[in-house]
């Protein structure tokens, strides 16, 4: 039988079990997967803790990567042996193997391994539409971007870089700090003992930056506003430390006619063709050493109870990884 880590009721940690699963045959439009490496992503703990609610018992994770086992009936785009990255699936990738459906998989070309793949699927993907959908960024323009450590943060510096973006990135700790410089954040704020938007404005000669990129949410979003140029936009994309606060919009006029956006991964990787063409030039950077996958943490899947704990305690630098 296959093993998985399940859960019964929303709370902390804890409530994380391992199990034994039966997996059976993949159905109409599915695939049966094994997998070489799950991913670990902050937003998994949205789904354990009740902010993303799940049906429950239910698995736990939406992105792995792994080979083909099987096929059902009407899936004619993989076959066995494929090897395949997923992202956004159905709860239940912290499991050895799976039954999915076929409409989630992405090719995955043979230069890269399973655990760069679960590195990399969902925050490379978020880091494609971030920088090459959200705003019509141009070599020259420079940003703010929020955890510029994080798995995401390391991703879009390197690729920012690519594409002559300034990257002034905000990290808790000197060592965080030394990190996202190595990947190429131009100027690096150390937020625990710096005023981040005042820092802002003094880089950027008083004039804020055009685009804030955010995945902290409530802690930082005033900061957040507090940094852009006039017209500025933020760009909302987590809430590691909760929900932003209901936005006022008479303060967006007065500081400068800003704008807003709280994008979702899953509406920019919904159409096939736009998650063929933004993965393919994920791949293509990764493939060629464009683009480092750093994975700084490795996990078994029984101990997921301990990855999580260690993600909510902003301990983790880069990636994560549950090797299977």
């Amino acid at each position: 039988m296959a093993k998985a880590i399940r859960f019964y009721e929303t709370g902390g940690p804890e409530v994380l079990r391992w199990e034994s699963v039966e997996v059976g045959d993949p159905g109409p439009g599915e695939v049966r997967i094994r997998h070489g490496a799950v991913g670990l992503n902050f937003a998994d703990t949205y789904f354990r803790t009740g902010m993303y609610p799940a049906p429950l018992p239910a698995g736990m994770g939406v992105e792995g990567a792994g080979v083909v086992e099987a096929v059902g009936a009407g899936v004619t785009d993989f076959q066995e042996g494929d090897r395949v990255t997923y992202t956004g699936s159905p709860l239940g990738a912290y499991s050895t193997e799976r039954v999915m459906p076929a409409t989630h998989l992405i090719a995955l070309p043979d230069g890269i391994e399973f655990e760069t793949a679960a590195a990399m699927t969902m925050r490379g993907l978020t880091t494609s539409y971030l920088l090459r959908r959200i705003h019509p960024l141009k070599a020259g323009d420079t940003v703010l971007l929020h955890a510029a450590a994080g798995g995401v943060g390391l991703i879009f510096c390197q690729w920012a870089k690519l594409l002559g973006v300034n990257v002034i990135g905000t990290v808790s700790t000197d060592e965080k700090a030394a990190v996202a410089r190595a990947h190429g954040c131009g100027e690096v704020i150390v937020y625990t003992r710096e005023n981040v938007a005042e820092r802002v404005r003094e880089l950027t000669g008083g004039a804020g930056v055009p685009v804030v990129y955010d995945s902290i949410g409530a802690s930082t979003f005033q900061t957040s506003i507090d940094s852009l140029a006039r017209r500025g936009l933020l760009v909302a994309f987590g809430t590691a430390s909760g929900p932003i606060p209901p936005i006022d919009a008479m303060q967006l006029a007065v500081k400068g006619s800003l704008f807003v956006t709280r994008p979702a991964l899953a509406d920019y990787i919904a159409d096939p063709a736009e998650r063929a063409e933004l993965a393919g030039e994920l791949f293509g950077h990764v493939a060629a050493g464009r683009i480092s996958i750093e994975i700084n943490q490795r996990y078994g899947l029984e101990d997921a109870e301990k990855a999580h704990r260690d993600l909510e305690a902003g301990i983790s630098i880069g990636s994560s990884v549950f090797s299977v």
